[in-house]
């Protein structure tokens, strides 16, 4: 029975099911061509049909099976009825079976701040840039981000494409379709799991930071780590998906602009197998209801060597960057 689990696995098992059905939504919103693109505050920054939809379809299923929870969605959206279609009430089973962290056993659902981002890395989306998407739930208590969920709609789509070109060719399979999509979860003192954990060689300085929203001190601080090379993608989601497959050493944003839905659910993941994540001054970002959505001072997140990247960012970033 559910009423044996605790309220935080009960919540994060929901959490897993209901960003499985927000990806289907955004693969759904492609497929049918029509994203109804409308611009919020500038060029950049975006929201679509699927970021509606996707948001409705997550606060209101959290909503309705955890009526206490205060929800924190990034879409201002109008209050209305939703669809029976677009709710989940399913729970992750594998998620059911594991135990919770001691500390966390009493948590109430009153006590829980959800943080949702129901589709990061919208622009990307909106130019076919599509493994930069994600959709990310991030659970806080007394402030602090303690359990996440990340959904990858098109994770794998690229090996899909390849498929079908060969099919297209009619040559061979090679091997078994692969699966479209998947959702990575973490909760602290218990581990994040739904994938391999990889990190950068030894001595290699490898710095993931902004796409669409660069600058000069985002440069500087950039530039400042003395970096062997720089990806510039989209996405916090996708960002700290790269620094734990190996894929990047650091996570370097020193700009406002992120908000506490886009870092909430990937610092837990980070957080979980050991990496850190801060603002650029290395303060801890704080996640209670009252605060502030602007991450004002920027991110710095790393897998390791924390304080190599720290100690690196220029006076002049910090001094132009107020918590």
């Amino acid at each position: 029975m559910a009423s044996s689990h605790t309220v935080l696995m009960r919540l994060v098992a929901s959490a897993y099911s209901i960003a499985q059905k927000a990806g289907t939504i955004v693969r759904r919103v492609i497929a049918e061509g029509d994203l109804g693109i409308v611009q919020k505050t500038c060029a950049t920054d975006l929201q679509t049909k699927a970021d509606r939809l996707a948001q409705m379809s997550i606060c209101s299923s959290l909503a309705r099976k955890f009526p206490k929870l205060t929800i924190i969605g990034e879409e201002d959206l109008p209050c209305e009825e939703v669809d029976q279609e677009l709710i989940e009430d399913g729970q992750w089973e594998e998620i059911l079976q594991q135990p919770c962290p001691s500390q966390y056993s009493a948590i109430k659902e009153e006590d829980l701040v959800v943080w949702v981002d129901p589709l990061d890395g919208t622009k990307e989306y909106t130019e076919g840039l599509l493994d930069n998407v994600t959709v990310l739930i991030g659970i806080a208590y007394e402030g602090k981000a303690i359990a996440g969920v990340i959904n990858q709609p098109y994770y794998n789509y690229q090996n899909n494409e390849k498929q079908n070109l060969r099919e297209r060719k009619n040559e061979a399979k090679a091997g078994p379709d692969a699966v479209l999509g998947r959702t990575i979860w973490g909760v602290l003192g218990l581990g994040a799991f739904g994938f391999q954990l990889k990190e950068v060689p030894a001595g290699k300085h490898i710095i993931t930071t902004t796409r669409s929203h660069n600058s000069k001190l985002v440069t500087d601080c950039v530039t400042a780590m003395n970096p062997d090379d720089v990806l510039r993608v989209g996405g916090a989601g996708n960002k700290i998906i790269q620094l734990i497959e190996g894929k990047a050493s650091a996570y370097v944003f020193a700009s406002p602009g992120c908000k506490k839905w886009d870092t909430c659910a990937p610092e837990v993941i980070l957080h979980a197998v050991g990496g850190k994540l801060t603002d650029i001054h290395g303060n801890a970002l704080q996640y209670n209801k009252e605060v502030k959505h602007m991450n004002s001072a920027g991110v710095l997140a790393t897998l390791r060597n924390y304080d190599y990247y720290a100690s690196r960012v220029p006076e002049s970033v910090k001094n132009a960057l107020v918590p």
